[in-house]
């Protein structure tokens, strides 16, 4: 009820912002903004303030050092320290929680029952429990589905689908913005196609059940559809890239003073021990991992991390973005596309490596074309001679740019090489389900995930180890939370 009371009132805001705005003038032509003698181009001013999507979590952005914070014990060498800078954003303060996977799967069962392998698809491997030489039995069957696990953690979700949910997610929390406004209805009968898209909506795909339009000052129009420049709709929901995810989970704003970072944390908590330091709870465990061999949990009465598997996602103690558990109970899934060499390799400014870059699908008139069975808009990957006069790429798929392409392999000039094996170069020396020539873990299908879980030693807590899973594989220790971009400044106007 509060986050819809502040989106009615953001709204009523913008309307009373556009309307004090009426005498405003252009300073480069002259001409009255908002006014409909003047053709009634729409400016708000500089009034505008993200609102903070729910679950989520401001993380003011700045520079840092990504990377290894410790002794490199497993000799992987793939997290060497480098300074970079990321944006500000916003984040999940949790983990997604078994109740939220339900209420997606929910969703999907009741508005695609046309087409039950979209549900079959989105479903969590609740076999990820089972073990050889242990007794998890229970847990397949009860961890998702029963009501006491319920804010527990979601596992046995592969990248695949959580990139899934997080686009769902987008969907739902513009439906119901634009629903307090009034200019969408309730509509829990949508079904299949008919179901609200964002993208769609706003490229007028979207014919559902549609309230009041805005009104709007083009003098040759009445109503309209929201657009993008009403700043109502939230940006799109997604997986934290690698430097995202470090970063809040180092928390450095509660070390630092001025520009001054006084402490290159480890955890996502200041010292080098896993024990609260404070008074009032001295010598608790920060966080849920495997103390010691055989050790998931302590002894009968004093309990050290109070959980055996996985444990209620606010069970600890949130760090100084006020995030929990980015430490022990789930590792989570990150964006990136996995390679020893990324920290050496990509920007300074918002590292990432996994752009594919993509183009709405268009008709001859270059129309948008109708959405897929699902009510989604179709993109496609943009081709090379769409990019010819490029400088910034040349190509839509830029996984292995300066990693493994054509020109650092040892066949270059081998045209049957190429031929052969395509663009990858680096990784095509086995096998992948995927592919019959690849046998190497690391390939395309590699994803990054972050932070150490239930079933980890200490060492993979630190915030600066990373490790590899095929997108399409799962683990009962891997999760995953969202993440969005911060649109504007980097803090409050």
């Amino acid at each position: 009820m509060r986050m819809r009371l502040l989106r009615i009132f953001s709204v009523s805001t913008i309307a009373l912002l556009v309307a004090s705005c009426a005498l405003e003038v252009s300073e480069t032509t002259g001409w009255e903004y908002n006014n409909p003698d003047f053709g009634g181009f729409e400016y708000y001013g500089d009034f505008y303030e993200q609102e903070t999507g729910p679950g989520l979590v401001f993380v003011e952005g700045g520079s840092f050092t990504i990377g290894r914070v410790e002794q490199d014990i497993v000799h992987d060498w793939n997290n060497l320290p480098r300074r970079v800078t990321v944006s500000s954003y916003y984040m999940d303060e949790t983990e997604v929680k078994n109740v939220d996977y339900r209420e997606y799967l929910y969703w999907i069962s009741r508005v695609f029952i046309d087409y039950p392998e979209v549900y079959k698809k989105a479903l969590p491997d609740t076999l990820v429990w089972r073990s050889r030489l242990g007794y998890n039995e229970p847990l397949v069957e009860y961890y998702f589905r029963h009501p006491a696990y319920q804010e527990y953690p979601v596992v046995g979700v592969n990248w695949l689908q959580a990139n899934d949910y997080c686009a769902w997610r987008t969907d739902r929390v513009n439906e119901i913005i634009l629903i307090d406004r009034g200019i969408l209805l309730p509509d829990p009968n949508q079904m299949g196609d008919q179901n609200f898209n964002t993208e769609a909506y706003l490229a007028h795909q979207y014919e559902g059940a549609v309230g009041q339009e805005l009104e709007d000052i083009d003098p040759n129009k009445d109503y309209r559809k929201v657009r993008m420049e009403d700043g109502l709709l939230l940006p799109k929901y997604r997986l934290p890239t690698e430097a995202e995810w470090e970063y809040a989970a180092l928390a450095l704003v509660g070390t630092s003073v001025g520009e001054r970072i006084y402490e290159r944390r480890i955890y996502p908590w200041s010292g080098d021990g896993l024990r609260n330091p404070t008074n009032a709870n001295r010598g608790e465990i920060m966080a849920n991992n495997v103390r010691g061999r055989g050790d998931m949990m302590g002894v009968a009465g004093a309990l050290n991390d109070n959980a055996d598997i996985t444990a209620p996602v606010h069970a600890y103690w949130p760090n100084d973005f006020g995030l929990y558990c980015m430490a022990g109970n789930v590792s989570e899934w990150v964006q990136d596309i996995y390679r020893a060499t990324s920290h050496q390799d990509v920007d300074e400014f918002r590292p990432f490596r996994g752009n594919v870059f993509k183009t709405l699908i268009r008709d001859e008139e270059g129309n948008v074309a109708e959405k897929d069975s699902l009510g989604r808009l179709r993109f496609r990957e943009i081709t090379e001679e769409e990019a010819i006069d490029r400088r910034n790429y040349q190509k839509s798929d830029n996984i292995n740019y300066l990693d493994g392409d054509l020109a650092s392999s040892v066949e270059f000039g081998d045209e049957d090489a190429s031929r052969e094996r395509g663009s990858q170069r680096m990784y095509f020396n086995g096998k992948d389900r995927r592919d019959p020539m690849m046998t190497s873990l690391i390939s395309d299908h590699a994803r990054v995930y972050k932070g150490g879980s239930w079933k980890d030693r200490t060492y993979w807590l630190g915030a600066g180890t990373r490790r590899f899973l095929d997108e399409a594989l799962s683990q009962d220790d891997l999760g995953f939370r969202c993440a969005m971009i911060r649109v504007g400044g980097s803090k409050g106007n």
